[in-house]
């Protein structure tokens, strides 16, 4: 519109024979006649140049505040966003399911209403098995591994008083550890460790520290798991964390059998908590497993596990009226419910009368 009024301006100024009275009249005639034509207001002009609709009802007085108050700046402008909308709740990614849940175990009803997906009791005297959930089914078992480890490093007679030292491959490895670069720390107290705390970087460094390294170390494993009558385990690390160490509730009953008879992984396996000096500065280390701190039952040797394949696990020999119990618990659904599924047991055992309850089957060793 601004540019309309200086081209009429320009050019009745242009024309020198008019006297300003003629002048200004003709002007607004000038600008009215083509308003009038054109259809054309200076707020239509100025909301046709941002792509706006002219025809807009009117709004009420307090509507009218709203908008300008709404109103967008100047191009020229820079526009700042006032509001961010995030969601009270992000979404996270769903946890990866265990092996268990993958084939459908997970949640099988059972007589003792246990939360594991796989359970089995044994007499350690007779051999007798007492109760069995799934027990020829191969899953991963975590840190139950570490089992088989310490029977390998104890069987190597390495001596336990050698000072072994925790370098880059180890921590490049497993990131997760208390045991930093440079720590110090006998074979022994690796082994503690490694049963007590289920430390992963302990057990590593006592498989690197094997005659012909970490992978002769492995081998050793799968050659004790056959000797023991473990054929449907297999074993591909000294910690339980890669998924390719599984085995079976019957093979994991032998591997008890077998651990029983080390009398360092009996008392290493159920010490409540220890404390050791590591890089200057003294570390509490305590066991993993509850009851063996709670002191609820008479526990002779224990091992828990977990990796997002295994679930929760737990193996232990215990005694319950003086009935000495191979207990083995894979693919717990929660947190606590390995530790409850072994009172279970040892509340169904309390009930019983001497002789029961009656025997299914004898494990083969």
């Amino acid at each position: 519109m601004r540019l309309i009024q200086a081209v009429i301006y320009s050019v009745t100024h242009s024309l020198p024979a008019l006297q300003t009275r003629v002048r200004y009249p003709l002007q607004i005639l000038l600008l009215g006649i083509l308003s009038f034509t054109l259809g054309i207001a200076e707020p239509a002009l100025a909301q046709s140049s941002t792509g706006t609709q002219t025809n807009k009802p009117k709004q009420s007085a307090q509507g009218n505040k709203s908008n300008a108050a709404q109103k967008p700046k100047s191009s020229n402008s820079k526009q700042v966003r006032t509001t961010v909308n995030r969601p009270k709740n992000p979404p996270q990614a769903a946890a990866r399911p265990s092996f268990a849940t993958a084939m459908g175990l997970r949640n099988q009803p059972d007589d003792l209403n246990l939360k594991s997906s796989v359970a089995m009791v044994v007499d350690q005297h007779s051999k007798e098995i007492l109760f069995e959930k799934n027990p020829d089914v191969s899953l991963p078992i975590a840190s139950i591994t570490k089992l088989m480890t310490a029977m390998v490093v104890l069987d190597s007679n390495a001596p336990l008083d050698e000072v072994l030292t925790i370098t880059q491959e180890d921590v490049k490895i497993y990131s997760k550890s208390r045991l930093s670069l440079g720590a110090k720390l006998t074979r022994e107290e690796a082994l503690l460790l490694a049963l007590m705390s289920s430390e992963n970087r302990a057990s590593y460094l006592l498989a690197r520290n094997y005659p012909g390294g970490a992978k002769a170390f492995v081998e050793a494993m799968n050659h004790k798991a056959y000797s023991l009558g473990m054929t449907n385990s297999s074993f591909t690390d000294p910690t339980g964390l890669l998924a390719t160490n599984v085995s079976t509730a019957e093979d994991l009953a032998r591997m008890l059998v077998a651990s029983y008879n080390y009398k360092l992984i009996r008392e290493f396996s159920i010490w409540p908590d220890t404390t050791l000096v590591i890089n200057k500065r003294p570390q509490v280390f305590l066991n993993t497993n509850r009851l063996v701190r709670a002191g609820d039952m008479e526990i002779g040797l224990q091992k828990t596990g977990f990796i997002s394949a295994a679930g929760k696990c737990l193996v232990m020999q215990a005694k319950v009226n003086g009935l000495p119990l191979l207990l083995v618990f894979l693919d717990s659904v929660g947190t606590q419910s390995r530790f409850a599924d072994a009172v279970r047991v040892r509340d169904w055992i309390e009930s019983y009368q001497p002789g029961e309850p009656k025997p299914i089957r004898r494990l083969t060793m």
